[in-house]
């Protein structure tokens, strides 16, 4: 059987099967029935209901009839292995216990969040707020741009004396750069300054139109010669583009005060 091909392929599904089955008992437990019974314990269809979905990634309505015949088997050996002599020397294991904690606790805590996303309110006021205080820290302007990526001081300020002599930057930039945008003559196209590092983003700013850097530009990824093409005001996004984004936020903003407020109540 493919299940059974491999010490890490049992692992990972028996890991699976286990979060399974603590979602399981959690989440449906108390309208379980037993569908097969192996060594006098009892496998109930919530749990094969939700080892079918994980395994097939489908509503359990959509499972053939051959995927649940395999999938029962599978299901089967797992328990068969968990229940025979050595599995109850591993189950002492202290680190066992602890992941078998861990994934429990894990489950648990996974729903109840989700269980607060589900429930927590957005109001429209607050949507607006956000999306004003957006706009807000918005750059002003975008920027269209070249630059011409070097491995050195040296060879960047060779460029720059090249280009005082006349040369073309679009020229220079797919002979000499050894940055990806160098084929395409240095072009990186319009961004917003937040866009790039800040030693690129500055020297772009305090650039003119149709200008480029007299002096090299170090960043982590080299030395950079910089033409700056154009600039245009940046149009604010729209509100309704913005929104589900912005509501994302606000709802993750509320889960941290809510994990705030149980962390200022915790007890030692």
């Amino acid at each position: 059987m493919h299940y059974l091909t491999g010490s890490r392929s049992i692992g990972t599904r028996f890991t699976t099967v286990v979060s399974a089955m603590l979602i399981t008992v959690v989440a449906m437990g108390v309208n379980a029935e037993t569908i097969k019974t192996v060594n006098g314990e009892a496998i109930d269809n919530s749990v094969l209901d939700f080892y079918l979905t994980s395994r097939t990634q489908k509503p359990v309505d959509q499972v053939t009839e051959e995927e649940r015949i395999m999938l029962v088997k599978e299901l089967v050996d797992i328990y068969l292995l968990s229940n025979n002599e050595s599995a109850t020397e591993v189950a002492k294991d202290p680190q066992v216990q602890a992941q078998i904690e861990l994934q429990r606790r894990g489950v648990i805590a996974q729903l109840v969040a989700s269980k607060f996303f589900e429930g927590v309110i957005v109001t429209e006021e607050e949507i607006l707020a956000a999306y004003d205080a957006q706009a807000a820290l918005a750059p002003d302007l975008q920027y269209k741009a070249r630059h011409i990526l070097l491995e050195s001081q040296g060879a960047a300020i060779e460029v720059i004396g090249e280009l005082d002599m006349g040369g073309s930057f679009e020229e220079l930039a797919k002979s000499r750069s050894t940055g990806p945008s160098g084929p395409s003559g240095g072009d990186l196209g319009w961004f917003s300054p937040d866009q790039m590092v800040a030693p690129f983003s500055d020297a772009v700013q305090e650039l003119e139109d149709g200008k480029y850097t007299t002096d090299p530009v170090q960043t982590e990824f080299g030395w950079h010669v910089i033409f700056r093409e154009e600039s245009r005001a940046t149009a604010a996004p729209t509100l309704d583009s913005s929104r589900e984004i912005i509501v994302q936020n606000l709802q993750q903003s509320k889960f941290q005060a809510y994990l705030e407020g149980l962390r200022a109540s915790m007890t030692e």
